[in-house]
């Protein structure tokens, strides 16, 4: 069994990389679209990603949910605001890549679990440890720091960042699977995107018909783009901590700063390096906390006394477990 356990956090682990490599790594394949624009690629990518996931469900003959979602007005709602939102976040990093900010971009995904923590406190009422708060203060005075630098809030970060964060918590709500909640995200999304592209095509202005077979392709390839980063992701989710995968959330941002710096070959004044050298504070911060919340945990757990048998029960039938 130990073996087992151990070839499993293995192949998280694989999975985990991968997701995150293939995120981190996405900043070089949107400018293969051009010349689409930034709306035309997020209506192809949101038509596309239903297609590749429609398939994917088919061949596992997983449709059940579906079913039950249509049946719950307040989940389909919550479904609803989450295709909205990450809408929102998708158009926005497709626009900052191909206009050529991805520094700012990668920084949105930097500071996006301190929003995350920040957006706990004030929806949900939940309480910070000291260094949490610490965190979020640092990561605030980066956030000063930045504005003063560029002499404007960084708003794609900050948009960035509050989008995907108001998207967690709309799918914490929801509670769908990584492929079933963007089967169901993508089914809203796809009549305006199929109507946009129709519009499109019907004035001459599509590249999907005009730029030939190979752009065609490309822009069709953006559902596999979006949903096989996912599919890892849930590989990954169901093998290791979550303390595992919190670390390698930032492999995303780090690569998409390398490639920003090295690749897009953008300017890094002092500012913007102060401001990113706080938020990486912060996040070391936040970091230390939650491996050493853990490990105390895990001692407590071990340490604790093990219960008395309780008195036999009643089985319970599989059909209802």
């Amino acid at each position: 069994m130990a073996d087992i356990s151990k070839g499993e956090r293995r192949t998280g682990l694989v999975n985990g990389f991968a997701a995150y490599g293939m995120w981190g790594l996405v900043p070089l394949f949107w400018p293969l679209l051009k010349p689409a624009g930034s709306v035309e690629i997020l209506a192809h990518r949101m038509v596309w990603s239903l297609v590749f996931v429609a398939v994917a469900l088919v061949f596992v003959r997983r449709w059940a949910w579906a079913g039950e979602l249509l049946r719950q007005p307040r989940r389909l709602a919550l479904v609803t605001v989450a295709a909205a939102v990450i809408t929102v976040n998708w158009g926005v990093y497709i626009w900052a890549v191909n206009a050529g900010h991805v520094v700012e971009a990668s920084l949105g995904y930097f500071i996006n679990p301190l929003v995350t923590i920040a957006m706990g406190v004030l929806l949900l009422k939940e309480r910070l440890r000291p260094t949490q708060w610490a965190a979020v203060g640092v990561g605030f005075a980066a956030v000063v720091v930045l504005a003063v630098g560029y002499g404007q809030p960084p708003w794609i970060s900050l948009v960035l960042a509050f989008s995907f964060a108001t998207y967690g918590l709309v799918k914490k709500k929801v509670n769908l699977g990584g492929i079933e909640s963007l089967a169901a995200e993508t089914a809203i999304q796809f009549l305006p995107a199929l109507g946009y592209l129709l519009w499109l095509a019907g004035h001459g202005e599509s590249s999907f018909v005009n730029d030939g077979a190979g752009h065609a392709a490309l822009l069709a390839s953006t559902g596999i783009v979006t949903a096989v980063p996912l599919v890892c992701f849930g590989a990954a989710a169901i093998r290791v901590p979550l303390s595992t995968l919190g670390l390698l959330q930032y492999l995303a941002p780090v690569f998409q700063f390398l490639l920003g710096i090295l690749y897009f070959h953008e300017a890094m004044p002092a500012a913007r390096w102060a401001g990113f050298v706080l938020v990486w504070l912060a996040l070391a911060l936040l970091t230390w906390d939650a491996l050493r919340t853990a490990r105390r945990g895990a001692r407590a757990l071990a340490e604790a006394p093990l219960p008395r048998p309780a008195a036999p029960v009643a089985e319970t039938p599989a059909s209802q477990v």
